[in-house]
């Protein structure tokens, strides 16, 4: 690495066609321009901030770079910290400034559509970045090319209030990114272990004791423990029938970051979760779960879901359940979210059956029906109306405003 600590500044004459894009010390459009690719990158999950984008300058004036390649090099190295980014930095660096005449409106508008083909299959993070938030419109001539403003706050409020059945293909990709920032809190509940202080009435022998042995064997205070708050444990099931198709890929991402951790006195806690997906048969999905990125996590759930887009048999799955992964449930003390619309085809003398020795080995059980979207719904279908009778609450979740208000359920759900 070569260090001058000048401003970098090529040779006279024109310069090089990708430097033109990004800019240099002769034009004054660096700074701009990297501050719009530290936005874009943003918008694409990266955690690039403020101090990121002021170390890009630097790593740029200190390194000169001569090639494209060893300017990617230089602006990977300090405005990535995570393997999981590394592909979508190459391919958002690669498509930002591929098109010199997009190059001037980059700064107010995000995400030129790459012309190219790929090589490789896009990564949905830099695609969803990168894709148009509107429906595509007419192309422009030659010359008189402009972009369309970026998504408006109407727009996107009313893409919160969208049924998830509804939307285009690009809508259903900017909500699939929207719903993974969506926090759920879980509520807090006493665990099996314990901890010191507070007042109650356990006291702690050994803290006391070794109080006293610090004071010459006189026991002056007694010490006492409390139970250490955790998380709610949580049993996530989810239809992937066909009639859930539209909702389940979404529904896989809003689960996969909003349950992997909670805020619990102002503290990140893991959260003792195991998700399965029924069709026609049960689906573990906790290996995929343990994945840290959602979309490697969509990525090798995809082939294990067999009966996706199938029918639905719900009594079946419990049976499973049951007798494959009950060690699974946490003394009493684990919530069920139970995701469908509950148009079940088994019979519903067996889904009854599951679902009181379900009832008798968990917290409560929760379920989120996408149906309530319309107005006046009941749950007249034999499978609904079974379910319906042992759910302790049914919820909506058809839209990303339903999704914010699931949290506040849960709380008001966990007190009773």
């Amino acid at each position: 690495m070569r260090v001058n600590p000048e401003p970098a500044s090529y040779p006279p004459g024109p310069l090089p066609h990708w430097v033109s894009q990004l800019g240099d010390a002769r034009r004054g459009k660096l700074a701009g321009n990297l501050a719009a690719f530290g936005r874009a990158l943003r918008r694409a999950g990266l955690p690039v901030d403020s101090a990121r984008i002021a170390l890009a300058q630097q790593a740029w004036v200190l390194t000169q770079p001569e090639t494209r390649a060893e300017a990617a090099a230089a602006l990977e190295c300090v405005l990535v910290n995570r393997p999981q980014d590394i592909g979508v930095f190459r391919e958002m660096f690669a498509a930002f400034f591929r098109d010199p005449e997009l190059a001037q409106q980059l700064l107010a508008r995000m995400a030129p559509q790459p012309s190219r083909p790929r090589r490789e299959a896009p990564r949905p993070r830099a695609q969803a970045a990168l894709a148009a938030t509107r429906p595509p419109l007419p192309k422009p001539a030659a010359g008189d090319l402009e972009l369309d403003a970026a998504m408006t706050a109407s727009a996107l409020q009313r893409l919160k209030h969208a049924d998830f059945n509804q939307l285009g293909a690009s809508e259903y990709h900017l909500i699939e990114q929207l719903v993974r920032q969506i926090p759920l809190s879980l509520p807090a509940v006493p665990s099996r272990r314990f901890r010191i202080g507070g007042r109650s009435r356990h006291l702690h022998w050994q803290a006391s004791l070794r109080a006293a042995g610090a004071r010459g064997g006189e026991l002056i205070a007694l010490r006492h423990r409390r139970r250490r708050p955790a998380p709610l444990p949580l049993l996530v099931l989810l239809d992937v029938s066909g009639s859930m198709e539209r909702y389940a890929r979404i529904l896989l991402a809003f689960l996969h970051a909003a349950t992997r951790r909670t805020v619990l006195r102002g503290r990140l806690q893991p959260v003792h979760r195991r998700v399965y997906a029924f069709g026609t048969g049960l689906t573990d999905l906790n290996p995929a779960f343990r994945l840290a990125d959602t979309d490697a996590m969509l990525l090798q759930a995809a082939p294990l879901l067999h009966d996706f887009a199938g029918g639905t048999r719900l009594a079946a799955s419990l049976a499973t359940l049951r007798r494959q992964h009950a060690h699974h449930l946490v003394g009493r003390r684990t919530l069920v979210l139970l995701i469908s619309d509950g148009l079940d085809t088994d019979d519903p003398a067996q889904l009854d059956h599951e679902l009181q020795w379900l009832k008798r080995h968990v917290r409560q059980l929760l379920w989120l029906n996408p149906l309530l979207r319309f107005e006046g719904y009941a749950p007249l279908a034999r499978g609904a109306a079974v379910l319906h009778a042992h759910a302790d609450a049914m919820l909506a979740v058809h839209n990303v405003s339903r999704l914010q208000a699931l949290a506040s359920a849960l709380a008001a759900l966990a007190k009773q």
